[in-house]
């Protein structure tokens, strides 16, 4: 501190002054008339006067020196304290923000978790459903099997073929219209064809028109739009699966590639 230094400085200075006062003062001035005479020596009265002015000024300037002393130790300290103040303020809101990442952070990864675990949930019903669907197209499938197995046939069989071609023929395009269903209507009651018996020979003519829709179009290599359009119509009119199209395309394929 240089202030400080330059303080102390100038007290040393006027201690040394003081001390060349009372040197002074402490001299013996002769002043006897004869050899008899004692002498005496008093300090002059000026210079006695000066050395209580110095010494004065000296208690002055040490007070001013510990009065600036003070002051610089107190600014110090008052510097000292503002500084560790801005120092915890600066932890204090440092650590703030680190809370508030760190919570942020956390709300991220639980609504992560949160917004994965309602995807799996909804992923696990949707295959739950399709497998009960699967289930239920099963189940029906099986009983229209059985129920077609167990039939007991009223007509002979010249009368079942003649029925079946009539009945393919009206399916080729994939709708019957109500002129058709009329006259199928009329044939199977004059064959003596029971109503059990026309569903599942409708059913097994279903199965071979489309059949034979996927022969003809994979004949070329490839199935063209004309004949996606078709296969589409058909599987929607005779309500044919996803799974029963790609095992019936499968079997097409696999017999077109022992052909060649």
């Amino acid at each position: 501190m240089p202030d400080l230094e330059e303080q102390r400085r100038k007290v040393e200075e006027l201690k040394r002054k003081i001390l060349l006062q009372k040197q002074k003062g402490g001299s013996t001035v002769p002043s006897a008339t004869n050899e008899g005479e004692k002498k005496v020596a008093e300090p002059p009265p000026i210079e006695e006067g000066e050395r209580k002015k110095a010494e004065e000024e000296v208690k002055k300037k040490v007070e001013e020196a510990k009065l600036e002393t003070q002051r610089l130790l107190e600014d110090q300290q008052k510097k000292a304290d503002e500084e560790q103040h801005k120092k915890e303020s600066e932890r204090r809101l440092a650590e703030e923000e680190a809370k508030r990442k760190a919570e942020e952070a956390k709300a991220r990864a639980e609504h992560v978790a949160e917004e994965q675990q309602r995807k799996t949930e909804e992923e696990a019903r949707r295959k739950e459903t399709e497998t009960r669907l699967r289930a239920a197209e099963q189940e029906k499938k099986r009983k229209e099997e059985e129920s077609r197995k167990q039939a007991t046939p009223l007509a002979n069989p010249v009368s079942m073929q003649a029925y079946a071609q009539a009945l393919k023929q009206a399916l080729a395009d994939g709708v019957i219209s109500k002129d058709e269903r009329v006259l199928l209507e009329t044939l199977r009651k004059s064959l003596g064809i029971s109503q059990g018996e026309h569903d599942a020979l409708e059913q097994e003519i279903q199965l071979e028109v489309y059949l034979e829709a996927i022969v003809e179009g994979w004949r070329d290599g490839a199935i063209t739009p004309e004949d996606s359009e078709r296969l589409d119509l058909l599987r929607e009119n005779f309500k044919i699966s996803a799974e029963e199209h790609l095992r019936l395309e499968k079997q097409v394929r696999q017999e077109i590639l022992k052909q060649r």
